[in-house]
């Protein structure tokens, strides 16, 4: 999501020493913390990994323009290596962080970086996670799609009164077991930023969004444009950390703000099925 709006250029080097295969991204005009962001997520994401977190994306380099990240190579996706990164995520999100919408650890730049603008928040927000979710999240996307004119007053009422039950905690649910109250989470997790891999967690993660929120969150960002054997991933999370009651009915209520944000980017039917989510939630 936040990696797709900020398009990247995008090129492959060759390592003079070691021969190693290189991904560089060049910042191009991107905010200019956007590097220094991601840098920071993939950092804190790769803390878990001596817990058995999912493999993340090692960065080789940085400069003020440019990050250079190990080269990932493919492998064709496999029930065995959805399962090995089912269990991997769910170790991972029970690293856990300080508070819902934090910033990666290490991090002090501007919260509002990319293209997308999808805000971060410097301080915790008094309430769960619903306020949190709404507030920092859902809210200030409303208000750029409504001023510029892509909704109209009763879609704007319409998605203000979910914001209105999110911030008054209805739809606020248990984080999975094991999972502490705030969930570590990629924050920016589609299909395309899993690459399936010949590693021990069966996945490597790029381009994050790392933040604090649900657990519940990365998973139906999984769901929102199709990952391949979905139903390995969830079914090996569960039994590491079993998901809490009733989280299917949910995963449209996770969607909601990648889906506003997609339509803040590229337009599109994206609104069409945020507003079709909201109806569900209002």
């Amino acid at each position: 999501m936040r990696s797709a709006a900020v398009r990247f250029r995008v090129l492959l080097a060759r390592g003079s020493v070691l021969s190693m295969q290189e991904f560089t991204k060049q910042l191009g005009s991107a905010h200019p913390d956007a590097l220094a962001m991601e840098a920071a997520g993939l950092a804190w994401l790769a803390e878990a990994e001596p817990r058995g977190g999912t493999r993340i994306a090692r960065v080789l380099r940085r400069s003020r323009s440019s990050l250079t990240l190990e080269y990932i190579r493919s492998s064709p996706s496999t029930n065995d290596r959805a399962e090995l990164f089912g269990r991997s995520l769910a170790r991972l999100h029970s690293l856990g962080a300080p508070w819902h919408a934090c910033p990666p650890e290490g991090y002090t730049g501007n919260m509002v970086v990319g293209t997308s603008e999808t805000p971060l928040s410097p301080a915790p927000v008094e309430g769960g996670w619903g306020m949190s979710f709404a507030q920092v999240l859902i809210e200030p996307i409303l208000e750029r799609l409504f001023s510029r004119g892509d909704m109209d007053d009763a879609a704007l009422r319409l998605f203000s009164s979910v914001c209105s039950r999110l911030r008054d905690g209805v739809f606020d649910a248990p984080q999975p077991e094991g999972v502490p109250d705030v969930a570590r989470i990629h924050g920016d997790l589609w299909a395309g930023n899993v690459l399936w891999s010949d590693v021990e967690t069966g996945a490597v993660l790029i381009d994050p969004h790392a933040q604090g929120g649900h657990a519940e969150t990365d998973l139906a960002m999984l769901d929102l444009f199709g990952l391949a054997h979905l139903d390995r991933v969830i079914g090996a999370y569960d039994e590491v950390a079993p998901l809490a009651g009733q989280w299917q009915e949910r995963v449209e209520l996770q969607q909601l703000q990648p889906l506003l944000v997609h339509a803040w980017l590229f337009g599109g039917g994206y609104l069409h099925r945020a507003l079709e989510a909201a109806r569900r939630f209002a």
